[in-house]
């Protein structure tokens, strides 16, 4: 999945939006997510960035419309943007909102 495009809207497998790439990922292991990144916001349990596991969901923005999903090492996968393509970055790469553990 990492290098495949980002769409506004897509859900995969072959291109993703940032909730797109998260609801993906977790149907993959047989868990349901809602869509929106809004929504995967308010879709587990919150924890402190300092006990974020592999696969907790990282929402960024006050308005939570980026979402990406921690991989350890201080390292989350997204779909960022238009143009981009579903890559690795720093968890600390825009302003956090929560950490949700669905």
């Amino acid at each position: 999945v990492v290098g495949a495009p980002y769409a506004w809207g897509a859900a995969g497998p072959s291109s993703f939006d940032c909730s797109g790439l998260i609801q993906w990922a977790y149907a993959q292991a047989g868990v349901s997510l809602p869509r929106t990144s809004q929504e995967q916001a308010r879709a587990g349990r919150t924890v402190p960035l300092t006990e974020a596991l592999p696969g907790d969901i990282v929402v960024y923005r006050d308005d939570a419309s980026h979402v990406g999903m921690f991989v350890g090492n201080g390292q989350v996968v997204h779909a960022p943007y238009t143009g981009a393509s579903v890559r690795y970055e720093s968890v600390t790469m825009m302003p956090l909102h929560s950490v949700v553990r669905p």
